[in-house]
């Protein structure tokens, strides 16, 4: 009886594959003749521009599609899709763009992106056999009016956030508030930005209460004017207080200058810029620290480089910084910086990344140092020579090329959420 049965699950099986090879015949001889597109896709993009073959392997595709986002001066995101032909497409490229504003839901975000992509494949749709089940349409008339920004391009934020947690023995609580306004147009940046945060750690051992508390306050500016396609100048300027770094008030103004080998207008996809500062620095010192100093001035400089580069293969992103205080060039500190991200070869990619600085301008160390407490929960500065931070990993991909379906189905690779009843 359980040969028979298993038997029959079997037939049926077979019986419902062969079934569904035949009713896919139809649908595989327009599937073979569609565009194989190399690009990160989400499943929304798949479940609605259904007529192009996603493929994993750059090297098989007509087309390779690298995507990039930059912040605006409204606090939205503008987003670039470069389009690449290879092969038989070789030569044709584009540049889609496409723009959001703060306000608006990651429902209308996907939706322009799927909008301006479907129009940035036409080009190349129009090469294959699908081109004659394309129809395009146009939804809405075209104002001959602009109207005028009343605003003047400035965009203000205010933000409060917190969180706490804790047991019988601790508790923590954080809380964090900022307000910002800045103005970007093609000849101004204007960045203002005022923040505070305050972090309070409480133990109870022994029927004794440790309690530890961190405050800081801070208020920048940043103002910079293009001059061309290379070159812009400006400055910073700010005021702040930590408990953590020992300052009661620090103030700083640094004018400073910068040039772009490449065109600031290829920014999204290349940059090599190199920013030199030169300026002041007031420091009021919450304890003495431990150069017998409560207060003092400083003039100091900075040259930073930075290196960005988005290509099929990958991406890179480098910056190293050198600064020091003007009275003693032993007091100075170089900064390194850098991700990558490389596609070695199918299927294969490799990501690392991190910081390290050499440190060696901590005038605001507190002589006195810092309690046990105070060490274990960080909540004073500690002199050091050097800090770091490094990540890395892989992954490896094989199997079909193809990757056009979405299953929701149960969650895991098409999305949602597995429960697992035990």
């Amino acid at each position: 009886m359980k040969n028979t049965i298993l038997f029959l699950f079997i037939l049926f099986l077979f019986s419902y594959s062969l079934s569904g090879q035949q009713a896919m015949t139809g649908n595989d001889s327009l599937r073979k003749d569609a565009l194989n597109v190399y690009m990160e896709a989400s499943s929304y993009i798949k479940q609605h521009i259904p007529y192009i073959n996603y493929v994993r392997d750059r090297k098989v595709a007509d087309l390779v599609i690298i995507s990039t986002s930059e912040r605006t001066g409204s606090g939205g995101s503008k987003y670039s899709m470069f389009l690449e032909g290879q092969g038989k497409f070789s030569g044709m490229t584009d540049t889609l763009k496409y723009s959001t504003s703060p306000d608006e839901t990651y429902e209308h975000t996907r939706d322009k992106q799927v909008k301006t992509l479907r129009m940035g494949l036409m080009r190349y749709v129009l090469k294959t056999p699908l081109a004659k089940y394309i129809d395009i349409d146009f939804s809405e008339p075209i104002s001959a009016e602009v109207s005028t920004d009343k605003w003047n391009n400035w965009v203000f934020r205010a933000s409060i956030s917190g969180f706490a947690s804790g047991e019988s023995s601790y508790s923590n609580l954080n809380t964090f508030g900022g307000f910002s306004a800045g103005k970007v147009t093609d000849d101004w940046k204007i960045d203002i930005d005022l923040d505070y945060s305050l972090g309070i750690d409480k133990f109870t051992i022994a029927d004794e209460v440790y309690e530890s508390k961190t405050i800081s306050k801070s208020s920048d500016i940043l103002i910079v004017r293009s001059v061309n396609d290379h070159w812009s100048y400006g400055g910073s300027a700010g005021i702040s207080s930590s408990t953590y770094s020992n300052y009661d008030l620090k103030l700083s103004f640094m004018p400073g200058i910068e040039f772009d080998i490449f065109p600031y207008s290829e920014s999204t996809r290349r940059q090599l810029r190199f920013l030199y500062s030169i300026g002041y620095m007031y420091n009021d010192y919450a304890d003495t620290t431990i150069y017998n100093k409560t207060e003092e001035t400083l003039f100091a400089h900075s040259l930073k480089g930075a290196f960005e580069v988005i290509q099929k293969w990958g991406s890179i992103d480098i910056s190293v910084s050198w600064s020091n205080y003007l009275r003693n060039f032993s007091e100075n500190m170089l900064a390194l910086s850098g991700s990558i991200d490389w596609r070695v070869a199918k299927g294969l990619s490799i990501n690392l990344g991190g910081f390290f600085s050499f440190i060696h301008n901590q005038v605001s160390l507190v002589k006195g140092g810092a309690s046990s407490e105070e060490i274990l929960l960080r909540r004073k500065e500690l002199e050091t020579n050097f800090n770091y931070f490094a990540h890395f990993g892989f992954s490896y991909t094989f199997g079909s090329i193809y990757n056009n379906v979405v299953n929701p189905r149960f969650g895991g690779s098409g999305g949602g959420r597995t429960i697992i009843i035990h």
